[in-house]
């Protein structure tokens, strides 16, 4: 592994051990994205929002300079067991003491239209914008090799 290649893993390794903080009340941990490929035209990136305060808060935009567009999207299933994904415009709620994990297969913040090829242990600069929490700015490694299972329950939102 070259010297590069070593101090992208490591940077990577730090940005998911330090949580991004709001105050005292939201907390973003373990945040990775994801692009199918060196031309790939679209990407996602998948997180857990802790909410550690006594209001209930909602996830209601991202923002990035990473793509043209950047949308909260999730998975609805349209019977026979296909999925389609779709933007999520109201957004993700938030309860106060509880978490909402953003997951593959399930709700995730969707990147279109890529400005550039997502490199593994490139860092994307994501801005989260929340309904009581303002805005937060994430720092999100690019991590193409992570392998997560499916959700079971086909839901984002674990209490």
């Amino acid at each position: 592994m070259s010297l590069s290649r070593t101090l992208l893993a490591a940077t990577a390794a730090i940005s998911l051990a330090m949580p991004a903080r709001a105050g005292s009340e939201i907390t973003i941990e373990d945040a990775y994205a994801r692009a199918s490929g060196p031309t790939a035209i679209a990407g996602a990136a998948f997180l857990v929002i802790h909410n550690s305060g006594d209001e209930d808060d909602r996830l209601i935009a991202a923002e990035s300079d990473a793509a043209k567009r950047v949308e909260l999207h999730t998975h609805i299933e349209e019977g026979d067991g296909v999925m389609r994904m779709t933007e999520v415009e109201e957004g993700f709620p938030v309860a106060a003491g509880s978490m909402h994990r953003l997951q593959r297969g399930s709700d995730h913040v969707m990147f279109m239209g890529l400005t550039a090829p997502w490199e593994q242990g490139k860092i994307l600069n994501v801005t989260l914008v929340f309904e009581n929490a303002g805005r937060i700015e994430v720092e999100i490694p690019v991590d193409n090799e992570r392998a997560e299972a499916m959700p079971m329950d086909g839901m984002g939102s674990h209490n």
